[in-house]
C-alpha cells in the first residue's frame, strides 16, 4: 500500500510518503526543497554519482512510522544539504526540515 498525506512542521507544509513494502516500509518527508528519508536511501550515490543535481537530502535509520522519522537523528545528509541548508549529522529530521 502507498500512502501520500500532507504533512505540516509548525508553519510549514511537507508531504508524507508512506510505502508498505515486504518486511519494511519507505518513509519519505518531503518538499520542493529537499527531504529526510528512512536508511534505504543511497546519500554516497547522491553525493558521487548525481552531484551536479545539487539534491538536498537526509537519511535516518531504524524508524518504522513518520513521527519516529521526524523525531530521529540524521545519520548522513548530501553535500549540498551541510552547505545551503546547515544540515549535520546528529540534528533532527525535523530541525533539518524546517531549516529548509
Amino acid at each position: 500500500m502507498v500512502s501520500v498525506k500532507p504533512l505540516w512542521i509548525e508553519d510549514k507544509p511537507f508531504t508524507a510518503v508512506h510505502v508498505q513494502l515486504p518486511k519494511t516500509n519507505l518513509l519519505v518527508i518531503s518538499n520542493d526543497i529537499g527531504y529526510v528519508m528512512c536508511g534505504a536511501l543511497d546519500i554516497d550515490l547522491l553525493n558521487e554519482k548525481l552531484a551536479d543535481r545539487g539534491i538536498v537530502a537526509g537519511r535516518a535509520i531504524g524508524v518504522r512510522t513518520m513521527e519516529d522519522l521526524l523525531e530521529a537523528s540524521l545519520e548522513k545528509v548530501t553535500i549540498t544539504a551541510k552547505e545551503k541548508y546547515g544540515w549535520i549529522e546528529g540534528m533532527s529530521c525535523r530541525e533539518a526540515l524546517l531549516k529548509l
